[in-house]
């Protein structure tokens, strides 16, 4: 088990009245913030959720149990954390640049290196070319965006975020989670870890790995739950919509003692889905044989048609094996056999062809539906290649995920889910021709 960065022993909060009696704020807690998480802590207004931010960070002090910082009591700890605010608390009188470096400054950090610190991380959050503006001169989204880099630029092992986007228009709060997350998911952000306070719901499912509900009079933890959904999420998905019910009955119901829903069947799904391994082979290869199964009556003996493609079975065998994963054909006891769809794909023009390949690759294909399911969250429609090669990475060998990102992108493109822009090495989503019909004769297989 991974040791957690910070650790709430029994924390509690209370404030004691002049006549010795107790008003208790946050009942005795236990929290852990584990590294390589973004962990979200909701809870109805006035609950307390910032109070724990305050001890986590060790800003304030419980009236009793202990804050850890890798074991260590947090009081006597350097901890490496760094807080944006809701009401962006700039300096008004500094400039942008200094804004950012301010901190390094407190830190005695050398004019030069907190220069160019602040300069790259300015740069890392999109602020180029403002570094001598004045917060009066920015948006709502921009000032955020500072604050963002203000707290970065210190390199904190953990970030913590104190309602971030609640004062922001809802268009510029979207924009702005989808940053964040860019940057967490691409690891372009200096920390191990990110502890965010909210009061809405949606926000929470969107970017946490992990949820923690608070109750009222005192703060308790009512849920903490993993949210096992791949980014970036989509709000109409099924689990999605059915973790923002369960949590709106646990902060409008606080009688109820309600689990997770689908934890039971959760628990006992492996740890971590297994990827597809894609086959290497190419979409003309894939046509080709299913023309040739459709000439042949659609059935034939794989070794018989590798025998007269002048090929060795292991090399017809991934084109085989791709045309069954997509739904093409099937493969039993040594014979192909073209189904209804792959049927139709071999008697349809070429445009016809990428419209029923479209279909096949996003019904059967694990990496595609993710691609275009990204894509579409995405408000500029695009994503960096590292993504997925940071995903493909977790389930395969490095040689092999330059295999598999080189198939999916041969035949993604041309099914015209997404494009690819070498030189800025992100996909964008693809504007597919319009979808004209495969015959509509039946075609015996």
């Amino acid at each position: 088990m991974t040791e957690p960065i910070i650790h709430a022993q029994a924390v509690e909060k209370f404030y004691t009245q002049p006549d010795g009696s107790r008003i208790e704020v946050i009942a005795p807690v236990d929290l852990d913030v584990e590294p390589g998480k973004i962990i979200a802590l909701l809870g109805p207004s006035g609950c307390g959720k910032s109070t724990l931010l305050r001890i986590l960070t060790g800003l304030s002090k419980p009236s009793s149990g202990e804050v850890f910082w890798h074991g260590k009591p947090i009081a006597s700890a350097n901890a490496g954390v760094a807080i944006v605010f809701q009401s962006f608390a700039l300096f008004p009188w500094l400039t942008v640049l200094d804004n950012v470096e301010a901190p390094l400054e407190a830190r005695g950090v050398a004019a030069l290196e907190r220069h160019k610190r602040a300069l790259r991380i300015l740069d890392t959050v999109g602020l180029d070319g403002f570094e001598s503006a004045y917060p009066k001169e920015l948006s709502g989204g921009m000032k955020q965006r500072v604050g963002f880099a203000r707290a970065l630029v210190v390199e904190p092992e953990v970030l913590f975020m104190d309602e971030p986007f609640s004062a922001l228009d809802v268009l510029t709060a979207e924009n702005l989670r989808n940053e964040l997350l860019e940057l967490w998911i691409n690891k372009k952000m200096p920390t191990s870890a990110i502890f965010i306070v909210t009061h809405n719901i949606e926000e929470a499912i969107l970017l946490a790995d992990r949820v923690i509900v608070l109750g009222r009079n005192p703060a308790r933890i009512r849920a903490d739950f993993q949210v096992e959904l791949p980014q970036f999420r989509d709000r109409k998905a099924p689990r999605f919509v059915e973790l923002v019910d369960y949590v709106y009955k646990i902060m409008t119901r606080p009688e109820l003692d309600l689990a997770v829903p689908g934890a039971q069947a959760a628990a006992q799904k492996p740890a971590r889905q297994k990827y597809q391994m894609l086959p290497h082979a190419r979409v003309g290869g894939i046509a080709g044989l299913l023309e040739l199964l459709q000439d042949r009556g659609g059935r034939e003996d794989l070794y018989r048609l590798a025998e007269d493609l002048k090929m060795d079975a292991e090399d017809l065998l991934p084109i085989v094996e791709a045309a069954v994963l997509l739904g093409f054909a099937t493969l039993k006891e040594g014979d192909v056999e073209i189904t209804a769809e792959g049927s139709r794909f071999a008697e349809a023009d070429i445009l016809a062809r990428k419209t029923l390949f479209r279909q096949a690759a996003l019904t059967h294909v694990m990496v595609l539906q993710q691609i275009d399911s990204v894509l579409h969250s995405k408000t500029d429609r695009s994503i960096s290649e590292e993504f997925f090669y940071d995903i493909l990475d977790e389930h395969f060998s490095q040689d092999e995920v330059e295999r598999q990102f080189d198939t999916a992108m041969n035949w993604g493109r041309y099914a015209e889910i997404f494009d690819f822009d070498r030189e800025a090495h992100r996909l964008v989503l693809a504007e597919p021709a319009s979808e004209p019909h495969a015959p509509t004769t039946p075609v015996q297989p």
